[in-house]
């Protein structure tokens, strides 16, 4: 197998990263500017989280969580390729956790049905922790 192929869903999980970075700004600024809040309201610790209504809240929250368990998977796209370890398995893997996470990362910044995005987070996790059991094991039995 082509080991490079592991890139592709690595580069789209940048890829998630940006587009909700570009959109959590695109709600944010506006926000920002609409001038209701003061400095200290936008400078205290949560305050600012705490006054912003979920159009602008969610992104932001959603952002954060890309640098949760999304970092694991850079990580372990980067161990596959360097051990030249890349198969089916872990492609399939990759874009499944991929896929998963940018529709969580869709419904928390636009409707935020709780139940669903656990869903899909969920699946994106057992995909991410699938890859990265499979490397263990294999590390650990060679």
């Amino acid at each position: 197998m082509n080991q490079s192929a592991i890139f592709g869903p690595f580069f789209a999980m940048l890829t998630l990263v940006f587009a909700v970075w570009l959109y959590m700004f695109s709600r944010r600024i506006p926000f920002i500017l609409g001038g209701t809040l003061t400095q200290e309201q936008m400078t205290t610790p949560g305050m600012f989280a705490q006054l912003s209504p979920p159009s602008v809240n969610n992104p932001s929250d959603n952002f954060k969580n890309l640098f949760e368990m999304p970092v694991l998977f850079y990580a372990l796209v980067l161990y596959l390729y360097s051990t030249q370890a890349v198969d089916g398995a872990y492609l399939a893997a990759a874009w499944i956790f991929v896929a998963f996470r940018a529709l969580h990362s869709a419904v928390h910044c636009s409707v935020n049905i709780v139940n669903l995005r656990f869903f899909l987070y969920l699946i994106s996790g057992v995909a991410l922790a699938f890859m990265v059991f499979r490397a263990a094991l294999a590390h650990w039995t060679a």
